[in-house]
């Protein structure tokens, strides 16, 4: 393909709304494959079908308690004054099969989690009884001071859970908890999503290695280990590298590329070496009515989803949380509207626009935003109200105040100006910066 700038439009097109990108993006979204893994392969996957006991909860009756396995008719007249003592035929450890049947007028030793004798109905925790916590050897006698309820510190067999109840839901991320649960009613393995793999592809001649010695006119990739960053936080594995400003060599990557999701930084503005926009013609480029992160390319090249974004880094940084995430959840098998985690007791109602459920809260100060477009401010948390992490705003290259960002407060069209107290919706990022504080440069 000819490497001829000249197809760089010399005028900008009218902006298109945040809805007809979500749909484009939307629309690159493939199948998520399904493989078995065992379960300590599975943690932050998400489950691909419904999870249901193979064992009831518990599997057989066993003890709560460490103590004495009894009848309680037994010793239902024990007390503290009226002591009642019988001799103890068995020592039940956890995990012991407790082929010995309780005799009538006798008593056990049982420790917690271990299977309940045959006949015995009741446990005497060791703490009502004369035998001393810890000691290595069943007593030949034990005495009881105090009696419980009959069924007292006995866990029945399926009590918690029957067999073939679901445990969790197909489009469950799998947490540990998850996985302990699958364990416990019999699950080795289970049918997931892999974690989809993504190629993450920095642009521009002008980037240099993070840390490396910058040459006059270089600057570090930062682009490269966010995006890096992020889309490991959101649950794929990462492939990365840079290209310079040479259309067939990234075309030649992109193409050979095996993965299931590519995402660009940089060259698809309006500039005379926008590499992405030379090299992937077949991609969709426009301008959305957004700020930060106006420039937008999506699409596909040959089989593989391909998201361009903006090369400065808080429009990149925008349009990850806003577009590339939703399309690695489909592609993990999860619903977009499950990936932002809002806190305990916090109402976080689904936006009608970004289909992703979003906090309110105000705002702890004043900014201005652009009337017609939708601004996305980068914000934390100033007690129960939001301010932007920088005096400067959403402005494209304040880098160093990502670390700041816990959310992107949502200023849609027709606001020139946000005030004080002003109730707005803000899109969680996942950042905690308890100890950091918003940004306010020094005066010129």
């Amino acid at each position: 393909m000819s490497s001829s700038r000249s197809s760089v439009p010399a005028t900008t097109p009218k902006p298109v709304s945040i809805a007809r990108h979500l749909q484009l993006v939307s629309s690159l979204a493939t199948a998520p494959k399904t493989v078995e893994l065992p379960l300590a392969e599975c943690l932050g996957l998400v489950s691909a079908e419904p999870v249901t006991a193979r064992l009831t909860v518990p599997p057989f009756t066993n003890s709560a308690m460490d103590g004495f396995a009894v009848r309680h008719a037994d010793v239902s007249e024990a007390t503290v004054h009226t002591p009642v003592t019988l001799p103890v035929t068995n020592d039940v450890p956890a995990g012991s099969p407790a082929h010995r049947p309780l005799d009538p007028g006798t008593a056990q030793r049982i420790m917690t989690g271990a299977r309940m004798p045959e006949n015995a109905d009741t446990v005497i925790k060791v703490e009502d009884t004369d035998h001393a916590p810890g000691t290595v050897d069943a007593p030949a006698t034990v005495t009881i001071f105090r009696t419980p309820s009959t069924g007292a510190n006995v866990r029945r067999r399926g009590e918690a859970l029957a067999t073939g109840a679901t445990v969790l839901p197909a489009g469950r991320r799998l947490t540990p908890e998850a996985l302990a649960a699958a364990a416990a009613v019999g699950h080795g393995s289970l049918r997931v999503h892999p974690a989809p793999r993504v190629g993450v592809l920095a642009t521009g001649s002008e980037l240099g290695g993070a840390g490396e010695p910058l040459h006059r006119g270089k600057i570090p990739d930062s682009n490269g280990i966010m995006l890096g960053g992020l889309v490991r936080t959101h649950g794929g594995v990462v492939e990365q590298t840079r290209v310079p400003d040479d259309p067939e060599r990234l075309r030649e990557l992109v193409r050979s590329w095996r993965v299931d999701l590519i995402v660009t930084a940089g060259g698809i503005s309006m500039g005379a070496y926008e590499v992405v926009r030379q090299g992937l013609p077949e991609l969709t480029f426009h301008h959305v009515a957004q700020q930060p992160g106006g420039p937008q390319g999506a699409g596909m090249v040959a089989e593989t989803p391909v998201l361009a974004l903006p090369g400065n880094p808080v429009g990149a940084y925008v349009s990850f949380h806003v577009y590339v995430a939703p399309l690695l959840a489909r592609l993990r098998g999860l619903s977009p509207d499950l990936i932002d985690a809002t806190p305990a007791g916090v109402t976080a109602p689904i936006d009608p626009l970004l289909g992703r459920r979003l906090v309110r809260a105000r705002a702890g100060a004043p900014w201005r935003s652009p009337a017609a477009k939708t601004q996305f401010m980068p914000v934390c948390w100033n007690g129960e109200n939001v301010e932007p992490v920088h005096a400067l705003g959403s402005k494209s290259h304040l880098v160093t105040s990502l670390p700041l960002v816990e959310g992107l407060a949502v200023a849609g069209p027709g606001i020139d100006h946000v005030d004080s107290g002003d109730e707005l919706s803000i899109l969680l990022t996942g950042g905690v910066t308890h100890d950091l504080k918003p940004i306010h440069p020094p005066a010129w």
